[in-house]
Order: structure tokens, then C-alpha cells, then sequence
């Protein structure tokens, strides 16, 4: 069984926190069988840490989990802090293949997607 856990750096502002949950669950809707799972985890500040989503997707059956991060620049949380973490779960279950896609920023389709976000508007300034 596949799984895809989308990490994000997490939030004091719990609603922040449960629209990465909410897109989790709509990535997992889509899935179109790429992925038997799809949960979300964060760094810091929210729950599940990452420790602990790896985990839940291994105790649901995993046998591969897929850790994206859900950053859009490589900082210190998606070159150092993230593949620590999923390092050190790699080494509890050796079994399990766990395997650290690219962040956000550097997938191929983000340019399109923030021309389209700019295009679509829809924000307003507050002032």
C-alpha cells in the first residue's frame, strides 16, 4: 500500500492548520489510485508531527510513504529539519520504503499555478 503524507509547517491558527488537513483529504479524493492514503503531518505547532503521521500510515499498511513538503522554497525545514525526520523513521522501520519527494516550490506545474492564482484574483487588501 502506497501513502502520501503532505507536510506543512503547521500553525498556531488551527484553521490554517485544518486547510492543509482539508487539502489532504481532497488530494486523497483524487488520488485515482497513485496513493491508498493521503494524510497530512506537520514540522512544528500542529498535529500529527511528522514522526507520528509516517507512523499512522505504516500502521495502516504501508509499505511506501511518499513525504512531500508543503513549502514553497527550500529553507532549513525542507533541506535539513524534514529529511532528519523522516531519516530517523526510515531507520526504525527498515522494511518500509519512505522516500522524500520534492517540496511544493520545486514541482514542475508551480508556475502555471501562480500565473492562474494571480489571473483568478479574488483576494482583497485590507486597509
Amino acid at each position: 500500500m502506497k501513502a502520501l503524507l503532505i507536510v506543512a509547517h503547521g500553525s498556531r491558527r488551527g484553521s490554517s492548520n485544518d486547510e492543509v488537513r482539508a487539502l489532504a483529504a481532497r488530494v486523497g479524493e483524487l488520488a485515482g489510485g497513485r496513493f491508498d492514503q493521503v494524510q497530512a503531518a506537520f514540522l512544528e505547532l500542529a498535529e500529527p508531527s511528522i514522526p507520528d503521521g509516517i507512523q499512522a500510515c505504516i500502521d495502516a499498511g504501508a509499505d511506501e510513504v511518499v513525504v512531500m513538503p508543503y513549502f514553497l522554497s527550500a529553507g532549513r525545514h525542507v533541506s535539513e529539519d524534514i529529511p532528519a525526520e523522516v531519516a530517523r523513521k526510515q531507520r526504525e522501520h527498515p522494511q518500509v520504503t519512505i522516500r522524500l519527494a520534492d517540496h511544493l516550490g520545486a514541482q514542475p506545474g508551480i508556475v502555471e499555478l501562480v500565473l492562474a492564482g494571480a489571473q483568478a484574483g479574488g483576494g482583497k487588501v485590507n486597509g
